[in-house]
């Protein structure tokens, strides 16, 4: 058998390797994520159907669970990893082309740390290496989103450097809270013996875990950060920011939730603070005239979505949130990657600038299209069944105020219909705008580009194939995903995969 540790060992070595490789040819070293992540996709799609039979269990040292560092490879974990592998290698083809100004080499070694980061995140079965995942995670996307070194993207990272600093804080201290308490640092062991200690301490270190991972996963209020990281970085990181690096964030928030604490008395709570975060962020994108920020805050809505998926806490609800985070990844890829050469072509990031764009640039801006037609939930995409599961979902919940809460969230829905309905109007059916003010040169000679390159819409290309096929085929991703939910939900069983 293949071990899956060597999704994490792969592109762990060949991050370091990456900075070598650049002194006989900085071009190959671009290359280095794009055979790091087609490793892993093929890996991870060959452990899924046994990881789906049995969790796969690696123990470090020789040693047993909960004295060893461990990593559960379950259908939960391998799913995920399959979709970072996926959504990384694309946007890393793509940005074989786009990014070509400044330390290229330091930006293909940080992403690939980056996805490592997010892969580890995914597979650990241990609190700790899952706070050092994520903090190799929080630190390459400081640096990615001030990649450019502009004013704008410093500022951007300095603020997303004290907001991440007080959120790790805080996953820290929660941490030693929970060492203290049990003398582990195994989810399973910790999970085993959880109501041996009072639920005054429970509560303590469940909250300082689900604020600092909730930092990162954009959750209303934490998100203060995420418009401006994700408008500020270049587009191919914003891209992975919006369709991988917050999902991590609420992966952990709902791995500790249902796995160690076991706590859906809390999710009714957990559920109405994701409508929240879903409501602001979508009024917020309503009123952007920025495109990327715009699509930022569009990011907070749909996270919004999928907490509040969760928060019903059923299979069939964490079903709905894992189909969501899939066709989130997807879309907001493309949406990400395709404005990335319409911006380098006008030279602003003002959505006013983009008119007409449809005209000069037609296979980008239906590229474009399409993805925030799947985002807002129209067929034949697929974040039409990934939205109707959770009506499904909450109109099945034992809980009847969830028939009510889907009602409220499906005004989130119709706000970012509006917006996104407004942008492809500009796109295709109004007159090109006269001399736009450059916001984001990005060509070397600051000049406007001329257009997306064969070598980007390859893998624009394929995504929207992908969010195509899926919505059409939906079973595809659900047969999946059932497994992955049951996991999550199953503490018993996923204590006695890991302990035995």
């Amino acid at each position: 058998m293949v071990s899956p540790i060597l999704l994490i060992a792969v592109p762990l070595a060949l991050a370091f390797i990456t900075p070598l490789l650049a002194f006989v040819s900085k071009k190959l070293a671009g290359y280095v994520p794009v055979v790091a992540m087609a490793f892993n996709l093929a890996l991870a799609a060959h452990l899924l159907p046994e990881a789906i039979a049995k969790p796969i269990i690696v123990r470090t040292a020789g040693l047993a669970p909960p004295f060893s560092i461990h990593l559960v490879a379950g259908p939960l974990g391998i799913v995920l990893s399959m979709l970072i592998a996926l959504v990384g290698l694309l946007v890393a083809i793509y940005a074989l082309g786009y990014i070509h100004q400044g330390p290229v080499v330091k930006y293909h070694t940080l992403y690939l740390l980056l996805l490592t980061a997010a892969t580890g995140i995914v597979l650990t079965g241990d609190l700790f290496n899952l706070f050092v995942f994520f903090e190799i995670l929080c630190i390459s996307s400081y640096a990615l989103v001030g990649y450019r070194g502009d004013r704008a993207s410093v500022e951007a990272a300095a603020k997303y450097i004290i907001q991440g600093a007080i959120g790790s804080s805080l996953i820290l201290v929660g941490i030693g809270f929970i060492y203290g308490l049990f003398g582990t640092l195994s989810m399973a062991d910790i999970a085993r013996n959880i109501t041996t200690v009072s639920p005054m301490n429970v509560f303590i270190s469940m909250a300082f875990l689900i604020t600092g991972f909730g930092v990162e996963g954009a959750i209303f209020p934490l998100n203060a950060w995420l418009p401006d990281a994700h408008s500020s970085a270049p587009s191919s990181i914003s891209a992975i920011l919006s369709g991988i690096a917050i999902k991590m964030g609420i992966y952990a928030m709902a791995r500790v939730l249902f796995t160690i604490y076991g706590a859906e008395s809390i999710m009714l709570f957990v559920a109405v603070l994701g409508l929240l975060t879903l409501l602001i962020g979508e009024a917020c994108a309503f009123s952007q005239t920025n495109i990327k920020r715009l699509l930022a805050y569009s990011s907070i809505g749909q996270v919004g979505l999928i907490v509040f998926a969760f928060g019903m806490a059923s299979v069939i609800g964490i079903e709905a949130a894992l189909f969501l985070i899939i066709s989130h990844a997807l879309a907001k890829a493309i949406l990400f990657m395709s404005t990335g050469y319409m911006i380098e072509r006008t030279g602003s990031m003002e959505i006013s600038a983009l008119q007409g764009i449809g005209r000069s640039m037609p296979l980008s801006a239906l590229f474009f299209t399409i993805g925030a037609f799947s985002l807002v939930g129209l067929p034949p995409f697929v974040g039409f069944p990934s939205k109707f599961m959770v009506i499904r979902a909450a109109l099945e919940n034992a809980d009847m105020v969830f028939s009510i809460l889907i009602g409220v969230a499906l005004l989130g829905t119709v706000i970012e219909g509006a917006y996104f309905f407004r942008i492809v109007q500009a796109l295709f059916f109004k007159e090109p705008a006269d001399n736009p003010a450059s916001t984001e040169p990005t060509n070397p000679n600051g000049s406007k580009g001329q257009g997306a390159p064969v070598s980007a819409l390859i893998p624009i290309g394929i995504l929207v194939a992908l969010i195509v096929v899926l919505g059409i085929w939906p079973q595809i991703v659900s047969e999946v995903l059932r497994p992955a939910a049951t996991e999550l939900l199953n503490r018993v069983e996923y204590i006695r995969s890991v302990l035995g």
